[in-house]
């Protein structure tokens, strides 16, 4: 099979981490034996760049400028990639590539598909006030793109809620939750690299995520200082960066916690499975709103992936994720999270058969095999009619 894949953000820059989905389904295709091209829009797009190949896919970029002439320029050369494809496979509503990758799919004949992790209109208007024309047009386009695709592959099961509320057939839809990487995340991997970097032997409880907009890392930094005045020698990490990393740092500043957090500011993906070996206790902790409730949350698959204790907040999908192979918590209450956090740290046989149960979850369910595997099937639906 020919898939030719789309995403809007940029495959290869820390400033757009959250690409790992697109990149690591189709590497799992390409091992299948599929031919995968993915047009992608970098940051900072140079005019000459030709398209180029890593393992066998081949990455082409785009311009994401604004105008007329570029946007145009755009639609022909995915109108052109789409002969060549035996599916169109999109991500995200963007305008500046969903609407070209639904022209070449109508204009080509070839089935579309379309891949929902995020209800991107709820995280628009959580991130900043955002113009109000552009919200209504953002909404338009994450309304009415699930009807005017083939297929359709979701995040949660509260988007595949809206997908049939917007009348669509069950039948053509996948749920496609995140995944993690088991070769690159997994129990084995030696803690003493972090630890001896950092000069901490003591037990470190983690929060891995991006410090940006729909991210609730203030919730760790509170219970981190609840708990610190109960127990002492605990270190906590938030892993990644993000533009709140200054907000966070005042933060802990003011509670006074700053010798006991340590900030690591963004690392890369190969890095971060080091991390989550110093680490002890891993935790996601979320408050319950519409971006959460969709959410399918990449750092609970890694953190199964690496076999480690977890306390999350029940929110969306994380019950379903974790299947037993965690706490819960309540959403948005770091008193609980606190409490979470110190029973685990009371309980060695439970952290151990959490972390065992854990690793199982990621094989069984979790990892991008698996994902890409649904999406593969839900595919074939296009072409029974």
């Amino acid at each position: 099979m020919k898939i030719l894949m789309i995403h809007p953000h940029d495959l290869f820059s820390r400033k757009e981490p959250w690409t790992i989905r697109i990149k690591k389904i189709a590497q799992e295709f390409k091992q299948k034996g599929h031919a995968i091209k993915i047009i992608y829009f970098p940051l900072e797009y140079q005019e000459l760049r030709d398209s180029f190949t890593i393992q066998g896919i081949e990455y082409i970029p785009l311009s994401r400028k604004l105008g007329i002439a570029n946007y145009f320029k755009n639609i022909r050369y995915v109108c052109e990639q789409g002969k060549w494809s035996d599916i169109i496979h999109f991500q995200k509503c963007f305008a500046y590539a969903a609407l070209p990758a639904l022209i070449s799919g109508f204009l080509n004949n070839k089935p579309l598909h379309y891949d929902w992790d995020d209800w991107e209109i709820k995280i628009f208007y959580y991130c900043a006030k955002q113009p109000r024309l552009v919200g209504a047009f953002l909404w338009a386009l994450e309304r009415y793109i699930p009807n005017l695709c083939d297929t359709i592959s979701v995040s949660s099961q509260r988007l595949k809620q809206e997908c049939i509320k917007y009348g669509i057939a069950p039948n053509k839809i996948a749920m496609a939750p995140v995944g993690a990487d088991l070769d690159l995340f997994h129990p084995d991997i030696s803690s003493i690299r972090i630890r001896e970097k950092y000069n901490i032997y003591g037990p470190i409880i983690s929060y891995l995520g991006q410090l940006h907009g729909g991210q609730y890392a203030e919730q760790f930094i509170r219970a981190a200082k609840i708990i610190t005045n109960q127990i002492k020698g605990l270190t906590f990490f938030i892993i990644g960066g993000g533009y709140r990393l200054a907000e966070l740092k005042t933060l802990a500043q003011d509670l006074d916690m700053e010798k006991n957090i340590v900030f690591t500011n963004a690392v890369s993906h190969q890095e971060t499975p080091l991390y989550l070996a110093a680490t002890d206790i891993a935790v996601a902790c979320f408050e319950n709103n519409e971006i959460t409730q969709c959410k399918s949350p990449l750092k609970i698959a890694e953190y199964l992936a690496s076999g480690k204790p977890i306390i999350a907040s029940d929110v969306g999908e994380v019950k379903r994720m974790l299947g037993g192979a965690g706490i819960l918590t309540l959403p948005g209450d770091s008193e609980d999270l606190a409490q979470g956090i110190k029973r685990l740290l009371d309980d060695e046989p439970l952290r151990k058969r959490l972390a065992k149960k854990a690793r199982q979850r990621a094989e069984e369910l979790y990892n991008w095999k698996t994902t890409a595997e649904n999406l593969l099937n839900i595919y074939a639906e296009s072409w029974k009619e």
